[in-house]
């Protein structure tokens, strides 16, 4: 690493740091040769992500754009900023782990998945602008199918999680086969 102020390439690391995101590493360094102190910023480097929209045409992939579509759906609603930044990570990490070129049409299905477990309202906004309502009966047909939903109340804690039924399974099996082989035996 170069000295900011005099060139030299001596410096040692003084302090590291992940940063708040953990998406990167703060280090301070100092120069050996004039004792300047300086921030250097360590992040992985990523691939670029090209968008093949559905008229067929490829454009690289736009975080902001993303994030202000999204914004625009939870648009006077009472949902934090930082609820918006996680969703935007989380979509833009399974889009750079999928592949380099992804369709257009996963984002949009992507946000939707995301949008409809938070907030109906920001769901219904976006939906209407991504499959392109054309009349009421759309609006209409999508809110009944969000009434038909299930609904989990986050306090209330699911009867038969989905893991605990296959392990729960398997226990009562290997008990019932225990008991079995050590029938009438003490």
């Amino acid at each position: 690493m170069r000295c900011p102020k005099c060139g030299s390439r001596d410096d040692k690391v003084i302090d590291s740091r992940q940063s708040r995101d953990g998406s990167s590493i703060r280090r301070r360094r100092q120069c050996l040769k004039c004792k300047y102190r300086y921030t250097t910023y360590e992040e992985v480097e990523r691939s670029d992500v090209r968008v093949i929209k559905t008229n067929r045409t490829h454009e690289p992939f736009d975080r902001r754009k993303l994030a202000a579509s999204i914004a625009k759906a939870f648009e006077k609603r009472s949902t934090s900023l930082l609820t918006l930044e996680d969703i935007v990570d989380d979509i833009v990490h399974e889009l750079e782990t999928s592949g380099r070129e992804v369709p257009s049409s996963l984002i949009g299905a992507r946000v939707l998945e995301k949008l409809r477990a938070i907030d109906e309202v920001a769901y219904l906004r976006y939906a209407s602008v991504y499959q392109r309502f054309q009349d009421v009966d759309q609006f209409v047909d999508a809110i009944h199918t969000l009434g038909r939903r299930i609904k989990p109340n986050a306090l209330q804690r699911e009867l038969f999680p989905p893991e605990a039924t296959k392990e729960n399974a398997n226990i009562a099996r290997r008990s019932r086969e225990g008991a079995m082989k050590n029938h009438g035996r003490v």
